[in-house]
């Protein structure tokens, strides 16, 4: 579990006002629908043209006061595209193996729109990410300018989304600090994939290796033609490890010859340091892109983690309950949506727990009597 050492604004759980600033003149629009495979979020970089900020009264049908009765009730935002394949499957799990908790899914405009939805209370549980958590955390990205007074609690991760980089062969690009001076691709604007990488890549060690890259802006339905064409140069690749990648690089590798790029020590140190992302090594063997032999017997990744996240409001009850099916019945969900992580134990859903991000109670109750709980981590409160 990661600990960041910034300074962080205070959890102010509660039933009063959430302390959003709403702008006027937000327009629709959340930087993918996810069609193509993409993660279909809003992008954490708060660039998703949809704040959540729409004024909106619960007009999906949520009165915001579900979780707070007897009834075991979860109504879940959660975005277009593979993370809606996630959902529904969960939900059908639900339906399945539980006699005792109502599940629904509510669409929602990707993962900082739903923390800030779930802020309004407009649900009571969600699927977001560790990167924007953490920067609702810190009051940066979208949240400078509109700021929430909470976010939600950890209950347990849900997949990754796993990125590292393929360079076109004959561009001479063989490791990170290649990619100087060249046309760099890293996922359309608003995607959270983007962001998250971004983010690594532009902080120390790396910062001056990215600082030179000519970053490529384009949807993602237009970069296996520009990389064909030989005006992207490298592009980000990724999806969800030993399942699929996301629709835009499996054309890409269809369509032009790829390499792994190697990473620096230095990107190394600076996914490893980042708090919004995860780190992972795995076997290309296990996850080949379309088939294509990419030069490497391993790729690193830094992973944007996604996570199932429920606000304080949310019943315990409902949250234990969801946390057993998860993993006692982790089969029937694989076989709804193979993205969802592959789980043995509790105590591997705690993977993407973080020290500065609270665990719902119904969640940590789980998580003790299965002897799974990491007494690192922090209890959240109840409303």
């Amino acid at each position: 579990m990661a600990d960041n050492s910034v300074n962080r604004r205070k959890f102010l759980y509660g039933t009063g006002a959430v302390g959003i600033t709403g702008l006027a003149g937000c327009s629709g629009g959340d930087g993918g629908d996810g069609s193509d495979g993409s993660d279909g979020s809003d992008g954490s970089d708060g660039s998703d043209g949809d704040d959540g900020m729409d004024g909106s009264d619960g007009s999906d049908g949520s009165d915001g006061d579900d979780g707070g009765s007897e009834q075991l009730s979860l109504r879940v935002g959660t975005s277009a595209g593979g993370t809606q394949d996630v959902g529904l499957a969960v939900e059908r799990a639900v339906s399945q193996e539980s006699d005792t908790l109502d599940y629904s899914t509510i669409e929602s405009p990707g993962y900082i729109g739903t923390i800030y939805r779930m802020a309004q209370e407009q649900f009571n549980a969600g699927i977001t990410d560790n990167n924007s958590l953490n920067k609702a955390l810190d009051d940066r990205g979208r949240f400078s300018e509109q700021s929430v007074s909470r976010i939600p609690q950890y209950g347990f991760g849900a997949f990754p989304y796993s990125i590292y980089v393929v360079a076109r062969d004959g561009t001479d690009i063989e490791t990170f600090d290649d990619l100087a001076g060249k046309n760099v691709y890293p996922a359309e604007p608003g995607y959270s994939t983007r962001a998250t990488t971004l983010d690594v890549w532009s902080q120390d060690p790396t910062a001056d290796v990215y600082d030179q890259m000519n970053i490529q802006n384009m949807g993602v339905g237009d970069a296996p033609g520009a990389m064909e064409e030989g005006s992207i140069d490298a592009s980000i690749a990724y999806g969800a490890p030993g399942v699929r990648y996301t629709g835009f690089v499996q054309e890409m590798a269809s369509r032009v010859d790829l390499h792994y790029v190697e990473p620096t020590d230095a990107l190394i140190e600076s996914a490893e340091s980042y708090s919004g992302a995860g780190t992972t090594r795995t076997p290309y063997s296990e996850w080949p892109i379309a088939d294509t032999d990419i030069g490497t017997d391993e790729v690193f990744t830094w992973d944007l983690e996604v996570n199932y996240t429920f606000n304080p409001e949310a019943n315990p009850d409902a949250v234990y309950e969801l946390c057993r099916i998860a993993v006692e019945h982790n089969d029937v969900v694989n076989n709804g949506e193979a993205q969802f992580n592959d789980y043995d134990s509790a105590e591997e859903m705690l993977a993407y727990a973080q020290e500065s991000i609270p665990v719902h109670p119904g969640a940590v109750q789980y998580y003790k009597d299965n002897d799974a709980w990491d007494d690192s981590l922090q209890e959240g409160d109840t409303a």
